[in-house]
């Protein structure tokens, strides 16, 4: 008797030993945060304010959370220029996004590949100028007023959706995506809606969509 108590204690030992070997492996596998970063530049908005009215530069900094979440935050400068309609407006000011991404499409020989979706919480603090506000005057006759700088912002939600993919063998990368956005709150001069937001661009609406074209690298 004791001889079986003591064969059913040791093989009890042993089976409990190989368990937590085969679960080791498991364990060491999970996923744990280290410092990692992709710092991308738009490379194509920069490029078309050499052309345009609107000169953009704005680039973006995102984090690896786990297997497939990113955290990501944009931040840029925006001067820009709106004569239409009888307006005449000029604005100029930074603006920041915040948010995550989400990868879909994987690569397995690299996490930083794939297809992204996800959204960002954005805000602009932007000064504004209003060289020329169309006013409708007695017997439909227009003319046209002007108000002075005045500093103003705007906040806005967006959605990402975009993909990024690893050029030749470095650490360099391209990513692209675009950016449907909605205005929530703006600050208004004289009750007039801004007609340019820094970060969100040309509208009388509140929907706009965006676009970046980035050169990324990653540390």
């Amino acid at each position: 008797m004791k001889a079986k108590l003591t064969f059913s204690y040791f093989f009890s030992l042993l089976f409990i030993g190989i368990s937590a070997q085969e679960i080791a492996p498991a364990e060491k596998s999970k996923w744990k945060y280290s410092p990692n970063f992709v710092v991308g530049v738009d490379v194509l908005s920069a490029g078309l304010s050499f052309f345009t009215d609107r000169q953009v530069f704005q680039g973006f900094v995102s984090s690896r959370l786990n297997r497939e979440l990113h955290a990501v935050a944009d931040a840029g400068f925006e001067k820009n220029i709106y004569i239409k309609n009888g307006y005449d407006a000029e604005v100029n000011g930074p603006f920041v996004k915040i948010g995550t991404l989400y990868r879909l499409m994987k690569d397995p020989e690299n996490p930083l590949n794939g297809f992204y979706v996800g959204g960002k919480a954005a805000a602009s603090f932007y000064t504004q100028e209003y060289r020329a506000v169309p006013v409708r005057g007695f017997g439909g006759s227009t003319s046209s007023v002007a108000f002075p700088s005045s500093a103003q912002s705007s906040y806005w939600i967006e959605g990402h959706a975009g993909g990024r993919v690893q050029l030749f063998d470095s650490n360099f990368y391209i990513d692209v995506n675009v950016q449907p956005k909605y205005v929530l709150y703006s600050t208004t001069q004289e009750d007039i809606k801004p007609m340019i937001i820094p970060g969100f661009g040309r509208s009388s609406g509140k929907f706009n969509m965006g676009y970046m074209w980035n050169i990324a690298y990653s540390f």
